[in-house]
């Protein structure tokens, strides 16, 4: 595959004499919703995704929740950021990217929060709609699982959780959790829901992911690391995405943990980038595309 045929979906949507550099210029601001295990802060759980986003014309904010507070605290201190953001902005709405975890927290604000009026759009990047098979195996495990819980949530406290409660989210990762969310949590006519999934092509891929991925392999199939694709279909599904290269995308990749360039290429159309920054830049385009 040519270099040229990674940004053609770039160009085409920009128009051929389009200013490339408002391709995201889009009609409400992007607020970017990190996972679990990570903050906004002092290191952008992003990596270069922000920059490359307000470089072609994006309003780009974050959501700031902590790393491993439940669904519903997080969902409060989101609520918190959106009322600011929209004040400062003067815009009725925003566009969400989530990733993982993120998602969930925004659709629990969204829906029984209420919020919907104000959220245009969510794109969820390996959010488990669907709960983690795997989860709910490890769960079984009990006693272990609580005590890895307290010890993750000493560090999450020095890392700046107020309220870490890394046992609780756990539990919503499983599938009977969520099945109950789901219910709970219907989709907002009002809002534009899409999904996207990721996957590693080996253990090797990703070594800081390789004996999670070994795990989920065992336990449930291929996955990026943490979720397979058939646990995060939700609404709009965009599609399962890989490396362009042998190595695959992992749950970190997704969100340019490395600060490395990395092809992405859809499996199912072919569509690639050159890099995830350009990957982030084409699903902020079709927002605009959309008018949103």
């Amino acid at each position: 595959m040519t270099t040229l045929s990674y940004f053609c979906p770039l160009i085409i949507r920009a128009g051929f004499f389009g200013d490339i550099m408002e391709i995201c210029k889009t009609k409400y601001p992007i607020l970017l919703v990190h996972g679990m295990g990570f903050r906004d802060k002092p290191i952008c759980y992003w990596g270069r995704i922000p920059k490359a986003l307000r470089s072609h014309g994006a309003k780009v904010y974050f959501g700031f929740q902590e790393a491993n507070a439940d669904i519903e605290r997080n969902a409060d201190i989101l609520a918190v950021r959106l009322k600011h953001i929209l004040a400062e902005t003067g815009a009725e709405k925003v566009n969400v990217i989530a990733h993982s975890k993120g998602g969930m927290e925004m659709r629990y604000l969204i829906s029984t929060m209420k919020a919907g009026g104000h959220i245009a759009s969510l794109t969820t990047i390996s959010t488990p709609h669907n709960g983690s098979v795997t989860m709910d195996k490890l769960m079984r495990l009990g006693f272990i699982m609580k005590i890895i819980g307290a010890g993750t949530d000493i560090f999450k406290r020095i890392g700046g959780d107020k309220e870490p409660d890394t046992f609780r989210c756990f539990e919503q990762l499983t599938t009977g959790y969520m099945k109950q969310f789901n219910i709970d949590n219907p989709d907002d006519p009002r809002v534009l829901y899409r999904s996207c999934a990721f996957l590693m092509s080996s253990p090797l891929s990703d070594i800081i992911m390789t004996v999670p991925y070994i795990g989920v392999r065992l336990l449930n199939g291929k996955s990026d690391g943490f979720l397979t694709p058939s646990e995060v279909r939700h609404g709009e599904h965009r599609g399962t995405f890989t490396g362009t290269r042998l190595r695959g995308m992992s749950h970190g990749d997704e969100v340019d943990l490395r600060r490395m360039k990395c092809g992405v290429r859809s499996i199912e159309s072919g569509e690639a980038f050159s890099d995830i920054t350009d990957f982030y830049i084409n699903l902020v385009s079709e927002l605009k595309e959309k008018g949103l």
